[in-house]
């Protein structure tokens, strides 16, 4: 009888985990999808600029963490949350495809100012 409520509670306890939520210290993927669109701003930013390899690669790094303070995201979390997200391609392919459809968007809108800092 013991094993059979010990069954029955684990079964309720795996039923009711939301699965389509990150676990603690992942970002979710609508934030993630967020920043990773900025970095990718960040980037097309840094290549277009006239200077040499070693200053854009500074650049991009103070850039970089332009993006994480105004998404209030620590480096390290976004690292782990992406090695999260790479692990399953599907989440990933989602993640990238809202991110394209997204500065395809912003592409398209003439005028359209983004505000990355």
């Amino acid at each position: 009888m013991k094993r059979i409520l010990v069954l029955l509670l684990f079964l309720f306890f795996l039923g009711s985990c939301n699965r389509n939520s990150p676990p603690p210290g992942i970002l979710p993927e609508d934030k993630m999808v967020n920043v990773l669109i900025d970095i990718q701003l960040t980037e097309g930013i840094v290549s277009s600029l006239p200077v040499a390899y070693d200053s854009s690669q500074v650049l991009y790094s103070l850039l970089e963490q332009n993006v994480f303070t105004k998404h209030e995201v620590q480096d390290s979390v976004f690292t782990k949350s992406m090695l999260f997200y790479l692990e399953d391609a599907g989440k990933m392919n989602r993640i990238y495809s809202r991110v394209i459809d997204s500065l395809s968007a912003h592409e398209s809108i003439p005028g359209d100012s983004l505000d990355l800092f």
